[in-house]
């Protein structure tokens, strides 16, 4: 019988009553025993028989459907657990160090402690509003799907039956008015890398090209990095996107697959890109420079790359060194907001197709983003053309609806 009463042995007295254990009126009387999903007999005690026999109803049903977890499992600290979880994630150096730092800093001081069996909904929610006093919305739901993430796994896992990240209402994106600089404006930022330094500071021409190649052709400032001579190609006017340059936290730069499959393309190359690139090329000729290739993960190799953009010393960009000559060129713009990125160069290039008239596809296959969502996510209010066209349409129908009753 799987419930059994401690209370009494199974035999009974010549009276016909039943005989009482050596435990008699002593702790819980009743026991549930089950064999868990690995084959291991376990038992559970109980007040009240009631209790005892639906725990037995529900265990067994669990471990039959496979959804059998074990109630030491989820003893375990959130933070011990997703210490384990993030080390087996297949994840490039620049995610891992920022799920780290989402657990260390965001994690760990609130729900750290606590055991993965322990956490609610409700504490979810609690931790949500903590977190919304110091971090933007947009910001909130990067940090709030990396808990989603380690929540699942440990559904799956069977360390807790159910994810606690469940109905949990995140605070609203404010849309912001994005910044499209004019075809002036990014001229204008072009021709202000070309201007004499401050004393004591390097020329900044080298980078003029940069800006071109971002507002001309839609390259991420990685991919633009990325870039070997080889890689463009003249005749064709095209430049190929193989690979860009990451610089992981505290580690060397190092050239690194595209940010995802679909960012692997061959874009467009005008004239005016190419004749920058063309004026760079011979200004700055690009020289070896001995860089770890990790395009293929398996088999990372140290080689002699020919960068089309490089410091003042030759050396690989990095982001110390570009903040500087990229804030000197935005001030020199004016109603150029500060603060404005180079990533911006990019959103230009977007919207110059979309009132151009290209569709959703032929934009997120010139940008490379992963799916027509993120285009659409992004630039949907860059469309008002093809809403208008929408609101034509169905008016025209309606209308004409109507006006056939009518008759």
């Amino acid at each position: 019988m799987p419930v059994d009463d401690l209370w009494y042995l199974g035999k009974r007295g010549p009276d016909g009553k039943r005989l009482p254990s050596k435990r008699h009126g002593r702790g819980k009387r009743w026991r549930a025993r089950y064999v868990d999903d690995t084959g291991q007999p376990k038992q559970k005690l109980f007040e009240r028989r009631a209790d005892a026999e639906q725990f037995d109803v529900n265990t067994r049903a669990d471990v039959s459907r496979g959804q059998y977890v074990a109630p030491a499992a989820g003893k375990v600290t959130v933070m011990a657990y997703g210490e384990q979880w993030r080390k087996h994630q297949l994840h490039r150096d620049a995610t891992a160090a920022r799920i780290e730092m989402t657990l260390r800093v965001h994690v760990e001081p609130i729900l750290g402690r606590m055991q993965l069996a322990q956490v609610r909904p409700s504490h979810i929610q609690a931790w949500v509003k903590d977190r919304a006093t110091v971090l933007a919305p947009s910001s909130l739901r990067v940090v709030y799907h990396v808990l989603v993430g380690m929540f699942d796994a440990a559904t799956r896992d069977r360390m807790i039956g159910r994810s606690p990240c469940v109905g949990i209402r995140l605070p609203e994106i404010e849309r912001v008015e994005r910044f499209i600089p004019t075809p002036d404006q990014v001229h204008a930022l072009a021709d202000a890398f070309s201007v004499k330094p401050d004393p004591g500071k390097p020329s900044r021409e080298r980078y003029q090209a940069l800006v071109y190649v971002a507002a001309g052709s839609g390259l991420r400032q990685g991919e633009a990095w990325g870039l070997e001579l080889e890689h463009v190609d003249f005749p064709r006017r095209e430049i190929r996107i193989v690979q860009q340059l990451v610089t992981p936290a505290g580690k060397s730069p190092r050239l690194a697959p595209p940010k995802t499959a679909t960012s692997r393309r061959t874009v467009e190359m005008g004239q005016v890109v190419a004749e920058a690139l063309a004026r760079h090329i011979e200004l700055f000729p690009p020289v070896d420079v001995e860089i770890l290739d990790e395009t293929n993960p398996r088999k990372p190799v140290t080689r002699q790359a020919k960068l089309l953009f490089t410091s003042g010393r030759g050396n690989p960009m990095q982001r110390t060194g570009w903040a500087y000559p990229w804030k000197k060129a935005v001030e020199a713009v004016d109603e150029v907001p500060e603060g404005f990125g180079y990533h911006g160069l990019r959103h230009y290039f977007a919207t110059l197709l979309i009132h151009g008239g290209a569709s959703v596809k032929t934009v997120q296959m010139a940008l490379g983003h992963a799916t027509p969502i993120i285009t659409l996510n992004t630039y949907a209010g860059e469309w008002p053309e093809a809403i208008d066209r929408t609101r034509n349409l169905v008016d025209a129908a309606l209308s004409g609806a109507r006006l056939a009753g009518s008759r």
